[in-house]
């Protein structure tokens, strides 16, 4: 094929829309087919005299809708929405559409597996669970069968926790064993600390009770002992929350000594702690929970979303004793009845027969290679991340706000949050939340964070974006 070049005025949308457009228009028509070699951005921007980022865009779009796939070192490829068909990743029943184009891009998801042995296990193992399907579609009791509760000891051991089964409860995810802790924990009105910069989720949790959130001031540790100390002098906190392990979104671990002396503080004046330990298992080796130096203060969660899948909706919760667990039942009995049986036979298999441990070594390794990723793309220095987190903080300069950078990344298959989402207290900060997980393969996740690094070299106006 001759070298492409693409007619804009053939199409009446922007011109990065009109790039997809002409491309998809193309090879309808048979001027472009399956395997065509696409120019190199670069080269097409020169050709067509227009901004490098609005032919980055165009062929994002182009990616989105199925017609072209990058290969890092390459180039880009028209594939025709038969990407797949000829890589030989199809099933014989093939996915509901309507189910796989439901991907929310602002969630911090892990990287998808991709890797056919390890699918082919994961499988295997939904397919030993069908085996006993009628007996669950029953009611279970709530809290999980023995056999749940003992692979569930199994999985926080790896944390250095060993609680009594008694005190081990299987729930439907860790969103809603959050709001029935706090809602046994403070009634409407009352004080619950957190990190200033914290999860989103906590956040409407409090919302939702009606609890009063205030934001602790946080360094590169996290919270800082002596103003959390400060604080439950001026107040009567019922409860302080973290998300210790590559706190979302800022990434950071507090470390060894730092959870020794929140702990202590907590003791001194009697507050409860709640651990969201959601990433605690992705680093092979991170700090002791906050539940093994404090475990008569704290109530542990180890949700399973991020470290195996986050449509497995499962979490195991810790309690600071039996007499804690009793209240914590009726509360979650009354919101949620019980996790699926479905859902937690599934993961009882995979932690018996080690398909957890691979998804999670999985996780880890490409959690890792798209750091680096990063690292090789952005400034050192440009933005915060742990060297194995899903996500990077990135603060905005050179005229950026959150609200315009975030408008720009949307056409990206980024997953961009602005800092609203994430602060308790105070003005915030113009900076985003980037996520590298989810669905994006790694070859389009590099093409979006190049696109993402060019619009950061210069202002919005000098990328041509306007709103």
């Amino acid at each position: 094929m001759k070298t492409w070049m693409p007619d804009l005025s053939r199409s009446s949308g922007p011109r990065y829309m009109a790039i997809a457009d002409v491309i998809e228009m193309d090879l309808r028509s048979g001027h472009l087919v399956v395997g065509d070699r696409l120019p190199p951005q670069r080269e097409l921007a020169k050709r067509l005299e227009i901004d490098f980022t609005t032919v980055a865009r165009g062929y994002v779009e182009a990616q989105k809708r199925g017609l072209v796939s990058t290969h890092v070192g390459r180039g880009t490829f028209v594939t025709g929405g038969v990407e797949k068909e000829r890589l030989g990743f199809v099933s014989n029943a093939a996915p509901d559409p309507r189910r796989s184009a439901a991907i929310d891009l602002s969630m911090n998801m892990p990287p998808e597996p991709d890797d056919p042995e390890l699918i082919a296990r994961m499988r295997e193992g939904l397919s030993s669970v069908a085996t006993n399907m009628i007996s669950l579609l029953r009611y279970q009791g709530f809290g999980g069968a023995g056999m749940d509760k003992d692979a569930a000891a199994s999985w926080l051991s790896r944390r250095g926790l060993v609680p009594s089964q008694e005190r081990i409860f299987v729930t439907p995810g860790a969103h809603p064993a959050l709001l029935a802790i706090f809602g046994m924990l403070a009634k409407p009105g009352e004080i619950v600390f957190s990190e200033n910069i914290t999860y989103p989720g906590m956040r409407s949790i409090a919302a939702q009770l009606g609890l009063n959130l205030i934001g602790l001031p946080m360094d590169e540790h996290g919270i800082v002992p002596e103003a959390f100390a400060q604080a439950c002098e001026r107040s009567k906190p019922k409860a302080l929350y973290l998300n210790p392990t590559l706190q979302n979104p800022t990434t950071l671990t507090i470390p060894q000594k730092r959870r020794e002396e929140i702990c202590a503080v907590a003791r001194k004046y009697h507050v409860p702690i709640v651990e969201d330990d959601a990433y605690g298992f992705i680093p092979l080796h991170s700090p002791a929970p906050l539940a093994a130096m404090a475990p008569d203060l704290t109530w542990h969660i180890g949700g399973l979303a991020k470290c195996i899948g986050a449509g497995l909706r499962l979490a195991f919760v810790v309690a600071p004793d039996t007499k804690a667990a009793w209240p914590f039942i009726s509360a979650m009995r009354a919101n949620n009845v019980s996790a699926s049986p479905l859902t937690v036979a599934l993961a009882t298999r995979w932690i018996e027969d080690g398909t957890a441990d691979s998804i999670l070594r999985f996780i880890r390794t490409e959690a890792a290679a798209r750091q680096d990723m990063v690292a090789t793309i952005l400034p050192e220095g440009s933005y915060r991340a742990d060297p194995i987190s899903f996500n990077i903080w990135l603060p905005l300069g050179q005229g950026w706000t959150r609200s315009t950078f975030g408008s720009h990344m949307r056409t990206s298959g980024l997953g961009v949050v602005a800092s609203d989402a994430f602060t308790v207290d105070g003005a915030a900060a113009e900076a985003v939340r980037v996520c590298l997980g989810g669905p994006i393969s790694r070859a389009k996740l590099r093409g979006a964070l190049e696109f993402m690094g060019h619009a950061l070299e210069g202002s919005p106006e000098r990328v041509g974006t306007f709103f």
